[in-house]
C-alpha cells in the first residue's frame, strides 16, 4: 500500500509546478501594492468597524418597528469588504464600504 502512495503523492505534489511564464506586472508593483493595501487596511478597518457599530445600533432601533428591515440594516452596515487588498489599490477591483447586495429590482433599473 505504502509503495502506491508514495508515488502518488510526490506526483501530486510535483505535477502542478511546471515552469510557466512570467506575469507582465513588477516585483516592484506587487511590492507597492501589497503595502498600500496593508497601510490603507490600517485606516479603513477602524473607520468600518466604527461604521459597524453605529449600523447595529440603528439596526437594534429598527428591530423594534420591523426585524427583517432591522436584518438588512445590519448588513449594509457591517457588510462589504473590511480589509483593503493590492487589487483594491491598483483599482482592479472596488471597495464596497456599504454591504449587501442590490436585489433584482435595483439591478434592472440600473441597466
Amino acid at each position: 500500500m505504502r509503495r502506491i502512495i508514495l508515488p502518488l503523492l510526490v506526483l501530486a505534489l510535483l505535477g502542478p509546478s511546471a515552469p510557466a511564464w512570467a506575469d507582465s506586472s513588477s516585483t516592484a508593483a506587487e511590492v507597492a501594492g501589497a503595502a498600500g493595501g496593508a497601510f490603507g487596511t490600517l485606516i479603513y478597518a477602524p473607520l468600518k468597524a466604527g461604521f459597524c457599530i453605529l449600523g447595529g445600533i440603528g439596526a437594534g432601533f429598527t428591530a423594534i418597528v420591523s426585524p427583517p428591515t432591522a436584518g438588512n440594516v445590519a448588513m449594509a452596515a457591517c457588510g462589504g469588504s473590511w480589509v483593503v487588498t493590492s487589487n483594491m489599490v491598483r483599482g482592479r477591483e472596488p471597495v464596497q464600504f456599504v454591504g449587501g447586495e442590490a436585489g433584482p429590482a435595483h439591478t434592472s433599473a440600473s441597466r
